[in-house]
């Protein structure tokens, strides 16, 4: 499951093996001994080799999940906008940081959205059949 995880999470960043190596390790600087390299990943993805705690702690916390949805322990990694939005966690979109006002905003925004979901009629499902307009013609006569 990590192999796979791991190989998800990197090709939806976009991201090449080199470049999340050099990623890692401007995040997690150490020693040169410890640094990551393109291989070790690529080892990791094809489960060749297991990478340390510590390696999937750093992993986890690139890719903003959980260690127990990395190793495959959870099935997803929902989250919960409301508590990401007053969390301490630094949120940008589109490569921009927010602010808390902007933070708070959006909030509003999100909120207002889903309450006001209730109010709103409903598009038609595809169960519903669609009445035919009658233009008075007869079939025979088109």
């Amino acid at each position: 499951m990590f192999p796979e995880r791991l190989r998800a999470l990197r090709r939806g960043k976009h991201l090449t093996l080199p470049q999340l190596a050099q990623l890692l390790n401007q995040q997690f600087p150490t020693d040169e001994e410890h640094q990551n390299t393109p291989s070790q990943i690529g080892n990791w993805e094809r489960g060749v080799r297991t990478p340390s705690y510590v390696e999937v702690q750093k992993l986890a916390s690139f890719f903003n999940v959980t260690m127990d949805y990395l190793t495959g322990l959870t099935e997803n990694s929902t989250y919960d906008l409301a508590r990401l939005f007053i969390s301490d966690k630094s949120l940008q979109f589109n490569g921009q940081s927010l602010d808390s006002s902007d933070r708070y905003e959006i909030y509003q925004l999100i909120s207002g959205y889903i309450h006001g979901k209730t109010g709103r009629p409903q598009p038609p499902t595809p169960t519903m059949k669609q009445e035919e307009l009658d233009l008075g013609m007869d079939k025979n006569n088109k």
